[in-house]
């Protein structure tokens, strides 16, 4: 991904956005609609929090997000042929996915041609082969297995600690939620990574006095 601004695209306004995001899919959807795609997806975001908890949804969700490896988004584009593609990023939205403006954001919205409203927020995520790429750091690389969880139905999602690594940078209200609910099933080894990669990418960050607290339990 490129730090340059693509010619084209439209400001995203917030209040029409809300409206077409009011019936994206949830996880148990969007794994239905995934069913034989072949790309290595999971749920991110505050919904991966979520289904690390296992107790359904604990709020509100905007949108559901999954991320994948950027080199297989050509075969995932082609899995949803009968939807359109929009980048977005930097407040803006460019329609279809053009090249440039794939080249330039990382972030991906699923649409219905039919009506314009968004079902999913795709992340194409760097990697090398099998070993997955933070965008935060590109210095933290891990194997997917290391990376991705499962459900007892099988829904793949980010394990918690990459999850609230990507939430420390904004801390809004809602991510202070996921880390809150979150901690407390934080074992040792999780809460020592999530430490370690805040210390590097967020250095002094406020959730590190609590990250160094004995855990509870959890893994």
């Amino acid at each position: 991904m490129t730090d340059s601004l693509p010619p084209g695209g439209v400001v995203a306004e917030t209040a029409e956005l809300e409206a077409r995001w009011a019936h994206a899919w949830t996880p148990e959807e969007a794994a239905e609609r995934l069913r034989g795609c072949g790309v290595r997806w999971c749920v991110a975001g505050g919904w991966a929090v979520d289904l690390f908890r296992g107790e359904g949804p604990t709020r509100p969700h905007e949108d559901l997000e999954i991320a994948i490896p950027a080199a297989r988004f050509p075969q995932l584009r082609e899995h949803f042929a009968g939807y359109a593609f929009d980048v977005v990023g930097d407040g803006r939205i460019w329609a279809d996915a053009p090249a440039d403006a794939l080249a330039a954001h990382h972030q991906t919205w699923l649409r219905e041609p039919a009506d314009g409203d968004y079902r999913l927020d795709v992340f194409r995520e760097p990697h090398d082969g099998e070993l997955w790429i933070c965008r935060r750091d590109p210095a933290i690389r891990l194997p997917y297995e290391a990376v991705i969880a499962h459900t007892a139905e099988g829904i793949p999602y980010l394990v918690p600690e990459v999850a609230l690594l990507f939430k420390a940078k904004a801390a809004r209200p809602k991510d202070r939620a996921d880390f809150e609910g979150a901690l407390p099933l934080l074992g040792p080894a999780r809460r020592a990574r999530l430490r370690g990669w805040l210390e590097r990418v967020h250095p002094g960050h406020r959730w590190l006095a609590e990250l160094a607290e004995p855990a509870e339990s959890g893994e």
